[in-house]
């Protein structure tokens, strides 16, 4: 007696037309990046590269502070903090506001404390990520 063998049909390798569809769209609807404002972006990508910024970033995503604040959050010197707050003012990330002769230092807009957030969020979505 014999037996009948079958075979599973294969997976087909062509897309389906909306999936094919949607995929030209994409890439006829996003724009190449300039070379010089691709450049800019990885700039802003450095200078976010580095953690104490990072921890600094932290510090003024919840209030605007001075440099003797961000220095006792971090543990740094004030020295060292306002280095790292020259950095940040270059990439334009951090502004400044001046109180008498007090400087305090906030997140330039919205889209920098969004940007800290995501990355944040997506740090935390690893299993076993640092807090």
């Amino acid at each position: 007696m014999s037996q009948a063998t079958t075979t599973a049909p294969r997976p087909s390798r062509v897309l389906a037309p909306a999936t094919a569809a949607r995929r030209r769209a994409a890439r006829a609807t996003s724009p190449a990046l300039a070379p010089e404002t691709a450049q800019a972006l990885a700039d802003t990508f450095r200078v976010l590269g580095d953690p104490t910024r990072i921890r600094l970033i932290a510090a003024m995503a919840v209030a605007e502070r001075c440099v003797g604040d961000l220095a006792s959050l971090v543990g740094m010197s004030e020295s060292a903090v306002s280095h790292q707050l020259r950095m940040l003012r270059a990439a334009r990330l951090v502004r400044t506001r001046r109180a008498g002769r007090q400087v305090f230092y906030s997140l330039d807009d919205g889209h920098i404390v969004a940007l800290f957030h995501q990355g944040l969020s997506h740090v935390h979505e690893r299993p076993g990520a640092p807090r």
